[in-house]
């Protein structure tokens, strides 16, 4: 679905990475809500600079084979130069299951690149493609990609969460420059921080979510209508 080459460095709860052609660099790690506890957070490490353990595709057991590489400390997805075809990589996500979660990493992307950072995703045999079954926080070359002028008032820009809600204030920074990118989740409450700043909030399982997922490009999908119509956290 992307195209990117892409750079992380990751502290977290739950992330899940798209990776098409372009370049594009990320980090990220773990922490209870701010809003549950006065406690101090706590922070776990997803990615340990070195390694790709507790990483594979997904809908697979395995980290893929080609497409990404260890960089400088950073996970890198290759960029391919043909297109959304992708560097054949696939998105990887980290082996682990999260529901309320703080998530923090930063992002590089190449000229032209789009990528995303998906979460709360599903995974069935019956289900081939992450994006279908998972809200997005949308990484992208705002400058070169034509998907920036896509989509309704900015919805496909980086920091958006992709085609339904734009990130407002826009402030991404140009094409190979490091962004700071948090997503918060606290039953069923969204946050998306983009560069110190939230840019959006939304509310899961509401008629006003339900709306809003019937007026973008997703209804026509079985798999993501259900699974965003979810009716409430587990």
């Amino acid at each position: 679905m992307k195209l990117i080459k892409t750079i992380f460095i990751l502290l977290l709860a739950v992330s899940f990475v798209s990776c098409g052609s372009g370049k594009e660099k990320k980090r990220a790690g773990q922490a209870s809500p701010e809003q549950l506890s006065t406690e101090a957070e706590v922070w776990t490490f997803l990615f340990d600079g070195s390694t790709t353990q507790g990483w594979r595709n997904y809908n697979k057991t395995t980290f893929p084979e080609q497409g990404w590489e260890i960089v400088d400390g950073t996970l890198h997805c290759i960029g391919s130069g043909r297109g959304e075809a992708g560097g054949g990589g696939g998105d990887i996500l980290y082996d682990k299951k999260f529901s309320n979660f703080h998530l923090k990493l930063e992002w590089k992307i190449s000229e032209g690149g789009n990528s995303g950072i998906f979460y709360l995703a599903q995974e069935s045999p019956d289900l081939d493609f992450i994006w279908k079954t998972a809200p997005e926080m949308q990484i992208l070359d705002n400058e070169k990609h034509p998907d920036a002028q896509a989509g309704k008032d900015g919805n496909r820009q980086a920091g958006s969460l992709y085609d339904l809600i734009p990130a407002v204030p826009q402030n991404a920074k140009p094409a190979g420059e490091w962004n700071t990118a948090e997503i918060k989740v606290y039953k069923g409450t969204v946050w998306h921080i983009q560069n110190g700043e939230t840019v959006l909030e939304y509310h899961l399982w509401t008629p006003e979510w339900n709306t809003l997922v019937e007026g973008s490009k997703f209804p026509a999908l079985n798999p993501i209508r259900g699974l965003y119509r979810h009716s409430g956290p587990r």
